[in-house]
């Protein structure tokens, strides 16, 4: 079955908590060149057909449930290559 992964992340101009202790313990464990880390989320939604329907509501879904757009921006969605509806964004 085919699997539409949406990544969400941190609006770049706000500071990410949990990004800023992994930097910090990277840099405690003298990992120097990583100068920065920031988290966010990946959704994996598994469907029984890609279609563009699907794919609308899977973006709709994206900006309006999984991610907070005050907070957080919907930055990939990426859609299996192996459909005829299949798109990379």
């Amino acid at each position: 079955m085919p699997t539409i992964v949406v990544e969400v992340m941190p609006k770049a101009e706000l500071l990410d908590p949990q990004g800023k202790a992994v930097a910090g313990a990277l840099h405690r464990l003298g990992k120097q060149h990583f100068t920065d880390v920031r988290i966010g989320k990946r959704f994996e939604i598994t469907v029984d057909e890609v279609t563009d329907a699907v794919v609308a509501e899977v973006r709709q879904l994206a900006e309006e449930m999984f991610s907070n757009s005050v907070i957080e921006d919907v930055v990939n969605i990426i859609v299996p290559e192996s459909t005829a509806a299949g798109e990379t964004h």
